[in-house]
């Protein structure tokens, strides 16, 4: 699982390297923010659409090959966006780096989830793999780009090619101690609840969009508020990440305790307290609220994924895909609208309807249950009257 983790990270870097890159479109190639911002929905477009087809077909077909593939093209995408300065092409090089990224998470998923054996807690290590990966972007991104320039940018191509070897490493051992279908063969006698994916899916939305919204924008919007220049933005925006990391081992061990459905109402009615705070709390207080944003947003992050995949057990590939990929990605078809609303008024007036969706979010998964308890009980019921026979 440690590898499984680390080649996250590696791949992920590149799904907060878009984010951490418009700053620098901004200053040096003059971008308004709604040039910027289609970018970053260039990243999530192609990728929010194919996932779920990876997904679907890692459900017919085990496809480990996919897992180093997929960092060397998401890192060649980003590695190739400072070159040149023809805004088509950084179009398309951030979108080939997306199609990379949704390559990955299927069935990178699905190892995982054979790795764990159902365990919340390392399918919580796993996801923090990923959330380290955002982490590391924008202090990777401002090292590399504030030194050399974005004609820099090829050295970005180093993770993935790192992460390709540890994807690598990671599959020989698996082979070595457990099968590939391991845990999604424990799982294919459930029944597909597809109403209660279907609110999750939409809560995942709603997240996504503030999630993507605030990366896109958070570290502009910090050097208008707290001051500070780039330093202040690249610093806002680690906190904004680094955040996800705590949150997402915690979400791990709170499930454990309290069930999943529990953590998720509680994550999302924390959020909307936290965005509110982001947008209208001035000065220094604005870290503390990007800082309880993150944890808001993150803490249910590695149990949507196992959530999705408990309510569809017969296509663990495609809840993994929608769950990590569409609903995650979609966020990015968002942020034109709001760089264009930027542009036209603030960016404060523009990111204050992200204090809605959380809401939004939390009357969906308020009407959730445990997966599979139903069936359970059935289950042991019909065992109990065999075994009376």
């Amino acid at each position: 699982m440690t590898l499984l983790a680390l080649g996250h990270a590696c791949v992920d870097v590149y799904q907060g390297a878009v984010a951490a890159l418009v700053p620098f479109f901004v200053s040096e190639r003059a971008y308004t923010y709604a040039a910027a911002s289609g970018i970053v929905l260039a990243a999530s477009l192609l990728s929010s659409v194919v996932q779920p087809l990876f997904g679907a077909l890692t459900d017919r077909w085990a496809m480990p090959w996919l897992l180093p593939v997929s960092c060397v093209v998401g890192g060649a995408g980003v590695a190739l966006a400072g070159v040149g300065d023809s805004y088509a092409l950084t179009l398309v090089v951030v979108a080939v780096s997306g199609i990379g990224v949704a390559a990955y998470h299927p069935e990178a998923a699905r190892v995982a989830r054979a790795a764990s054996r159902g365990s919340h807690t390392a399918m919580g290590w796993f996801s923090l793999g990923g959330n380290l990966g955002f982490a590391t972007a924008p202090l990777l991104v401002s090292a590399v780009v504030a030194t050399g320039g974005l004609h820099a940018s090829p050295t970005l191509v180093v993770p993935g090619l790192a992460g390709a070897a540890l994807c690598v490493a990671a599959l020989r051992s698996g082979r070595r101690t457990a099968p590939a279908t391991g845990g999604t063969a424990l799982a294919a006698d459930g029944r597909d609840d597809w109403p209660s994916f279907l609110k999750l899916t939409g809560a995942i939305m709603c997240r996504s969009v503030v999630f993507v919204g605030l990366s896109a924008f958070i570290s502009l919007y910090a050097r208008q508020r707290a001051g500070g220049g780039e330093v202040a933005g690249t610093a806002t925006l680690f906190v904004l990440y680094i955040g996800g990391a705590v949150g997402t081992v915690a979400g791990g061990r709170l499930a454990t305790r309290f069930g999943r459905v529990p953590v998720l109402r509680w994550s999302y009615a924390l959020t909307v307290l936290a965005v509110a705070g982001v947008v209208f709390v001035p000065g220094p207080a604005l870290y503390g609220c990007v800082a309880l944003t993150s944890a808001g947003l993150y803490v249910p992050f590695s149990l949507h994924i196992t959530l999705g995949q408990d309510y569809l057990p017969r296509r663990v590939g495609t809840a993994s895909g929608v769950t990590l990929g569409l609903a995650v990605s979609v966020g990015g078809i968002a942020s034109p609208a709001i760089g264009a609303l930027a542009d036209a008024t603030s960016l404060r007036t523009a990111l204050a309807p992200l204090t809605v969706l959380p809401a939004l979010g939390w009357l969906l998964v308020r009407t959730l249950r445990e997966p599979g308890g139903k069936a359970a009980k059935e289950a042991k019921e019909v065992k109990e009257v065999k075994e009376a026979k």
